[in-house]
């Protein structure tokens, strides 16, 4: 049965992004493992995720010596790079970290209950995106927890079964050893009292 084609745009969704981003990683790092091996290609990868993981692969070497081929192979084939930009002066710096702390501290009062006619549009998009990642934070962090505690159960668990075993082995072990006869349960046995004594007959 045939796949329906996958739309490419931004997955909304925090958590299916992620589980995308991962299974497709994987699946473009074992291609370019393939292609490294069948056609004995040089191949070097970058993968940054969306919260700034690296993720990298060096098929052959280390990514060190393949960056200094591609450097001496490209240097003489590209144009000069522009000039880099200069850097902000302190004043703008200051301004622009003063615009920031506001929008936080605006966000901060939006979240405990005030505030809220202070934001604008874009303030609150930023906010809502803030919270997405969090949550998604929050979610994996509860994720993560409950696998290990999964995994603590599966190992008390595994005690448990073993002790049981060994317990079962030794009791089978006793009973072979002593070879316990069963009393016959249709012959009567009296009790007679006799001096104060019980004795049976």
């Amino acid at each position: 049965m045939a796949r329906g084609k996958v739309q490419l745009k931004r997955i909304e969704n925090a958590v299916h992004r992620q589980v995308t981003f991962c299974k497709r990683r994987a699946g473009l790092l074992k291609k370019a493992k393939e292609l490294s091996v069948l056609c004995d290609a040089e191949i070097g990868l970058f993968i940054f995720s969306a919260h700034g993981k690296l993720y990298e692969l060096a098929t052959k070497g280390t990514m060190q010596g393949l960056i200094e081929r591609y450097t001496k192979f490209t240097r003489g084939a590209q144009p000069e790079a522009p000039p880099e930009p200069l850097p902000l002066d302190a004043k703008e710096e200051s301004y622009l970290l003063k615009q920031e702390i506001q929008t936080l501290q605006k966000s901060i009062r939006y979240l405990f209950g005030g505030g809220n006619k202070t934001s604008t549009i874009d303030e609150l998009q930023v906010l809502e995106k803030n919270m997405e990642t969090w949550i998604y934070h929050i979610r994996s962090m509860k994720t993560n927890i409950m696998l290990q505690e999964i995994e603590a159960l599966k190992d008390k668990e595994g005690t448990l079964k073993a002790a049981n075993k060994y317990l079962h082995d030794k009791i089978v072990e006793n009973a072979a050893i002593h070879n316990f006869a069963q009393f016959p349960t249709d012959v009567p046995y009296p009790l007679i009292i006799q001096d104060g004594t019980f004795q049976l007959y």
